[in-house]
């Protein structure tokens, strides 16, 4: 059993540090929102009063934060002037590269073990324990990650060196953005075209127009009976987070001089969809826009 300090207890967080304090590891957990600690002790971990104090005497440091600038501040104030040298140190937040491999040098500096290991699966995901780590670090720190990985997730990939689990995050959810634009312009055009949505999904399904985004997150009601679709767009992962990894995405590739058409149209129209108030909704919601709804 190990001593684990958890820090940022969201949608995603909260249920990463119920599966450690179930895994039976001592989990000692903070968050800016006290129902969300409250919530996390319920499960099983304990309370501190501040991040400085969850990270004092942990052997392993667990961060799930919104952005880049969060876990800059979060590390540098928080967790490096108050953990021992040999902490192993581990980020799944998604921020930008840049971010990531700024704290993992200073996390170095001092002595420490850090990978970044953002995460996909979504919430569900993050309850049932199955989500999948894109990891960056060396090999020696991945392979004293894995362990406490593995309490939280199913498939645990080192993607690369330190950043490399952010760039995986980033193209993976541009992929994801993208297509499920296409899959929804896709069954608006066949609902303008007098053609069923289960139609659609029984072709497509089988055939060269099959991803993840129709046959397990279909976007129209029916087809797939656990997507969002069918519960009124409630989120597993909101459009605000999905335009988030589009912007990281676009953010990258201005940096790296690469050319991302779909991705920036991508960016766009989630852009277009969240300034509509629809932030909270499941990205997937974004078939009602282009329905004109």
């Amino acid at each position: 059993m190990a001593k684990i300090a958890f820090i940022g207890l969201g949608n995603m967080g909260g249920p990463m540090a119920a599966n450690l304090a179930k895994a039976q590891h001592h989990v000692v957990a903070f968050d800016l929102s006290d129902a969300a600690v409250s919530a996390a002790v319920e499960k099983g971990a304990h309370k501190a009063s501040s991040a400085a104090e969850a990270v004092k005497g942990a052997e392993i440091v667990v961060t799930m934060l919104p952005a880049g600038k969060h876990v800059r501040e979060v590390y540098e104030k928080d967790v490096l002037p108050n953990v021992a040298k040999g902490t192993l140190l581990i980020d799944c937040s998604t921020i930008d590269v840049e971010s990531a491999r700024h704290v993992a040098a200073l996390a170095e500096k001092a002595g420490m073990d850090m990978v970044d290991a953002p995460v996909s699966g979504g919430v569900g995901g993050a309850t049932a324990g199955t989500l999948t780590f894109m990891v960056g670090g060396s090999e020696a720190s991945f392979a004293k990650a894995r362990p406490i990985l593995e309490k939280m997730g199913k498939n645990i990939v080192l993607a690369g060196t330190s950043g490399g689990g952010q760039a995986a995050k980033i193209c993976n959810n541009m992929i994801l953005g993208i297509s499920m634009i296409a899959v929804s312009e896709a069954f608006m055009l066949a609902k303008r075209l007098g053609l069923d949505a289960q139609k659609l999904f029984d072709v497509a399904s089988t055939a060269s127009g099959q991803c993840w985004s129709l046959t397990n997150y279909c976007p129209v009601p029916g087809p797939v009976p656990a997507s969002p679709a069918n519960r009124d767009y409630q989120p597993g992962f909101t459009a605000a987070m999905m335009l988030k990894d589009l912007m990281l995405a676009q953010q990258a590739a201005n940096a790296a001089g690469a050319s991302t058409p779909l991705g920036a149209e991508a960016a766009q129209l989630f852009s277009l969809f969240v300034n509509s108030g629809n932030g909270g909704k499941d990205f997937s919601g974004i078939v009602k826009m282009l329905d004109g709804k």
